[in-house]
């Protein structure tokens, strides 16, 4: 029985005003190629790097929230490699001394987190067969978090990234947009079938969770394939053709040795436990609930279901409404309107953007809720009643007033739709006289039909079976 063995390298471009090493600004995405560069950026011979401090705030938050070691002093390397996206023949990273060690998230192990610039990037034209290179994202701030090699499955790698990803959201230490680039995976697998850990394999620049799952998978199988027919794993890196759903080779894999660090001697040691306010107790105090921590919350105590609590903790400011909500109304609404929230104001994000979370507030859901308890809106009612607000916003009361969404309980008003279900459907009635009770659903659906969802359920059941009991 082969077993697998994946640990995660991880690659986040952080949030800073400017890059690591320089003033310019952090905008890798800017429309103008190479808008945002000076002599630090390209590597001209001389130019003189100095530190972001935003930059290792970031990473020391992070260690911080998940639990890591936070180093007292750190310093930089360089390690040197030929392309021409880093021209200067060396990238300033991390080595020896990186900024947080053995932290932890979903029981994963951490083994470390450093900091290290972005290479500039290349683009490549298959026509003219010519290559371009834009500096833009040259020298901006990239966080490497490593785990530990204990994850056994392509599902909780993915989950790994995933809850990461939301993690560093939460903390706004990164946007983190896989599609983006802005948060890049790499998978190192191996298989064995003894204790120890086989050839490992690194598969690189997976750009989606999709990505991560489906290549690990893919991994597993080729790896164990080879294996059981007596071949070798190659240790190399391959990269993953999203189209294909395979790994393919693109070169031997590289050693540490090959790299050559040495200590940046332009970059002096740096003294961490000096600076006010990056110590562990004061960077704790400036750390918001997490989105492991709110998942338990929401499915542990709040008690909604956990694909409601998935969706509500992934969606940061569905999840603050929801909060928001929760403190105006009874703890039993809360699985009403958690299933409001993921059901139908969520769908509005598309059409409407951002402006749904403007318009459906946690004080609006808070009045939904509360009219549904006090049977002034059916469930169609509500629905209807989101629908118009996302769009124009507006209150529950004021939009059921104008749109005439207000359930009636009026009995007269009530028999009167009733009696002319009945009368459209003589078929429904004979069968539901005949035996077939269950068909008495279809006719209350259809007078909900009729009155555009303003009828009491209820007491349409009741009345509707009076009229059919009475012949």
């Amino acid at each position: 029985m082969y077993k697998p063995t994946i640990g995660l390298e991880v690659h986040v471009e952080l949030l800073t005003e400017s890059k690591l090493f320089c003033g310019c600004k952090n905008d890798p995405s800017s429309a103008e190629t190479n808008m945002h560069v000076c002599p630090v950026c390209i590597g001209y011979p001389g130019a003189l790097p100095y530190i972001n401090k935003k930059a290792i705030e970031h990473v020391l938050r992070i260690g911080a929230a998940l639990g890591g070691d936070l180093a007292s002093d750190t310093k930089f390397d360089r390690k040197h490699y030929f392309y021409p996206d880093i021209p200067k023949g060396y990238q300033i990273s991390q080595y020896e001394h990186p900024l947080v060690k053995h932290a932890m998230l979903l029981d994963v192990g951490i083994q470390r987190i450093h900091l290290e610039e972005d290479t500039a990037k290349s683009s490549h034209d298959v026509c003219t067969q010519g290559s371009a290179i834009d500096f833009n994202r040259s020298g901006v701030p990239l966080m490497e978090l490593v785990t530990e090699p204990v994850i056994h499955s392509p599902e909780k790698a993915a989950a790994f990234a995933t809850m990461l990803q939301m993690t560093l959201q939460y903390l706004g230490a990164a946007s983190a947009r896989m599609e983006w680039g802005e948060m890049r995976v790499e998978a190192n697998i191996s298989v064995s079938n003894t204790d120890d850990l086989g050839t490992k394999v690194e598969v690189k620049n997976l750009n989606s969770f999709k990505a991560v799952a489906g290549s690990i998978a893919y991994e597993i199988e080729r790896q164990t394939s080879l294996l059981e027919k007596g071949e070798s794993v190659v240790q190399e890196t391959r990269g993953w053709n999203e189209n294909t759903g395979k790994t393919v080779s693109q070169r031997l894999k590289e050693t540490s040795e090959e790299y050559r660090y040495m200590p940046d001697p332009d970059i002096p040691s740096l003294v961490l436990g000096d600076v006010s306010g990056w110590q562990r107790d004061e960077l704790l105090k400036t750390i918001p609930e997490l989105p492991v921590q709110r998942m338990h919350r929401y499915a542990d105590t709040v008690g909604i279901q956990e694909k409601h609590a998935a969706l509500l903790v992934k969606n940061q400011k569905l999840g603050e409404i929801f909060d928001e909500a929760l403190q105006r109304v009874d703890g039993d609404d809360a699985k009403t309107i958690a299933n409001y929230l993921t059901s139908d104001v969520l769908q509005y994000e598309e059409t409407v953007g951002d402006a749904v979370y403007e318009r459906i507030t946690g004080e609006v859901m808070a009045e939904l809720v509360q009219m549904i308890r006090a049977g002034e809106l059916s469930s169609r009612g509500a629905k209807d009643t989101i629908a118009v607000i996302a769009k124009q916003g507006g209150s529950p009361k004021a939009v059921a007033e104008q749109e005439g969404l207000f359930q009636t309980s009026d009995d007269d008003a009530l028999t009167t739709a009733v009696l002319a279900v009945l009368e459209q459907n003589p078929a429904v009635v004979d069968e539901y006289r005949s035996g077939k009770e269950q068909v008495l659903q279809f006719l209350v659906g259809q007078v909900m039909k009729e009155t555009k969802g303003s009828a009491n359920p209820v007491r349409v059941q009741e009345i509707m079976h009076q009229k059919l009991s009475d012949g």
